[in-house]
């Protein structure tokens, strides 16, 4: 290799301090904890995710575990904002429609599978399985960023007239989700029969919140 090679590579090449080193290999071994908590909570359930059981999965140390993230509370936001990276990605994957009732239905319709594919994240996110944990800040805009699909059509549809403005976009957002999550509690607490009575009980609930909402697009 020549002297303008080694002149090159010693030009181009990036080096890391040892604290950046350092925070990076700290930042990954997070990265796996978290994988193998999410692990734990999609096959076996939240009340599966314990520091001890994590450990275990991990082949290391409570002691790692705490370190990374201080209590189980501080495992279950990382698990929190997983969640909200899934349900965004659910929602930016829904079918677009011009129509906008079609398109709240199709928002609605992936809310409810979502419930069902990630039951567990939806459990941890919005039905309280960790008992301990709060939504902090940080969590909270990790969902309002999962429901921007939602927020953005409903805004849209209040600047073209189409929604009576008399309430503020946050709060018909959070009347269609507070109603919509109403029928998935009910169903997971087993108040609704199976699952394709649940679903038809989901299905008249959104037609009946999209109805209210554009009722001069609703049929």
């Amino acid at each position: 290799m020549s002297d303008q090679d080694n002149s090159v590579n010693t030009n181009t090449r990036v080096l890391k301090t040892y604290q950046e080193a350092r925070l990076q290999n700290i930042e990954n071994l997070r990265k796996l904890v978290v994988d193998a908590a999410a692990t734990l909570l999609q096959e076996e359930g939240p009340e599966a995710v314990t520091v001890r059981k994590v450990a275990q999965k991990m082949d290391c140390s409570t002691k790692i575990i705490y370190s990374l993230f201080v209590n189980k509370e501080g495992l279950a936001q990382q698990l929190y904002l997983e969640g909200c990276k899934l349900l965004a990605n659910e929602f930016e994957g829904t079918p677009q429609a011009a129509d906008p009732v079609q398109h709240l239905l199709n928002l609605g319709e992936t809310f409810w599978q979502f419930g069902q594919r990630y039951s567990s994240y939806y459990k941890l996110m919005f039905g309280g399985a960790f008992a301990d944990f709060k939504p902090d800040e940080e969590s909270l805009h990790g969902t309002a960023t999962a429901m921007r699909q939602l927020l953005t059509l409903i805004s849209n549809a209040q600047e073209q007239g189409l929604i009576p403005g008399q309430y503020d976009t946050e709060s018909v957002v959070r009347i269609v989700w507070a109603s919509l999550h109403g029928v998935i509690h009910l169903y997971m607490g087993g108040h609704l029969g199976d699952v394709q009575s649940a679903h038809s009980v989901y299905r008249l609930t959104l037609s009946m919140i999209v109805s209210s909402l554009l009722p001069d697009y609703s049929t």
